[in-house]
């Protein structure tokens, strides 16, 4: 399939079984402080692409500003709207809260994917971390970005975020087990019951989500802090945020994940969400509603024809 052929595919969700399946990231290299890495933790040699909307870039962008990395790694943000073409660049006087391409004045992020291969056939997903210096594209897996921002780059930023991690060695056993139900079930899980396309893939999909959601809420309910593990932020909590705080002004409605509701029928995952938005500058920051909600509903044609956003939950986040 050529480059031209897939601008077509770009849209098309679920395969001929009605399932969603994602594909994986396809640049998987890494910067590391080792001796002799091949891209090696540098101050402002390093650019990160994200989307406001996309829960998985979303991640990194949280770990960026827990950890002080804005003055070390440069950001950019695409539109919220996802086209044929894939996501594109605005200016901020056309989007509030997107901004240009400053390194090589791109109109679409498939145009930096093309740089590494003009006959790439993949998808042009967010986010993506960029070598100024080789210009090249690293690696856009955002769960292996999360953790080279923060085990890479202490050397460069104010001494109060050195040494802070949200991967300690004695949660990382934990932390890897609950990822991997988490990402099947809850974030990836909203995916294969929203864009499901025969009613009993959406129905296995959609209760495998809410037992997920269940057990969710036990495990807080037993929690002796405000999180996952206890008094520890860790990226289980950071992982988990991004789908959370999406759910009721988006999942519920717009990939009919409507069993129940975080505010309504969750109270322990409705005060983490709280929690970790209102105490935690960097989750509130970083959380955009107008480009998480015109994102979904306005790019996913194939479930929302018309493109109408829905105008609640009102508020998109209860206060504390």
């Amino acid at each position: 399939m050529s480059a031209h052929e897939n601008k077509a595919e770009i849209l098309k969700w679920a395969s001929q079984d009605g399932e969603f399946r994602r594909k994986p990231s396809s640049f998987r290299k890494f910067i590391s402080k080792e001796a002799g890495a091949e891209y090696p933790p540098e101050k402002g040699r390093y650019h990160l692409y994200i989307s406001w909307a996309c829960p998985w870039a979303h991640r990194t962008a949280i770990v960026r500003a827990l950890k002080g990395l804005q003055g070390v790694i440069g950001l950019s943000v695409v539109d919220w709207y996802l086209g044929e073409l894939g996501w594109k660049f605005s200016t901020p006087e056309e989007t509030p809260g997107s901004t240009i391409d400053p390194l090589h004045h791109a109109s679409h992020l498939r145009e930096l994917y093309f740089r590494m291969n003009p006959d790439y056939e993949g998808r042009f997903t967010v986010p993506v971390l960029w070598d100024k210096k080789t210009d090249t594209l690293v690696n856009n897996e955002s769960s292996e970005i999360i953790r080279m921002l923060n085990e890479e780059f202490d050397d460069f930023v104010d001494d109060k975020f050195k040494g802070v991690t949200f991967y300690p060695k004695s949660l990382r056993k934990d932390i890897d087990e609950l990822n991997e139900w988490v990402y099947d079930t809850v974030n990836n899980g909203v995916y294969k019951a929203g864009f499901a396309t025969k009613q009993e893939v959406y129905e296995t999909h959609v209760i495998n989500l809410f037992k997920s959601l269940d057990r969710l809420e036990g495990i807080l309910e037993k929690s002796t802090g405000p999180y996952i593990f206890g008094d520890v932020l860790t990226e289980a909590d950071i992982r988990l945020y991004t789908t959370i705080v999406r759910f009721d002004p988006v999942y519920v409605q717009h990939f009919k994940c409507n069993i129940g509701t975080i505010r309504h029928n969750y109270p322990q995952l409705h005060k983490w969400l709280r929690h970790l938005y209102w105490d935690i500058p960097q989750f509130k920051e970083t959380t955009n509603f107008e480009h998480i909600k015109k994102h979904y509903t306005k790019s996913h044609r194939q479930i929302n024809p018309f493109g109408i956003t829905p105008v609640g939950p009102i508020p998109d986040i209860e206060p504390k």
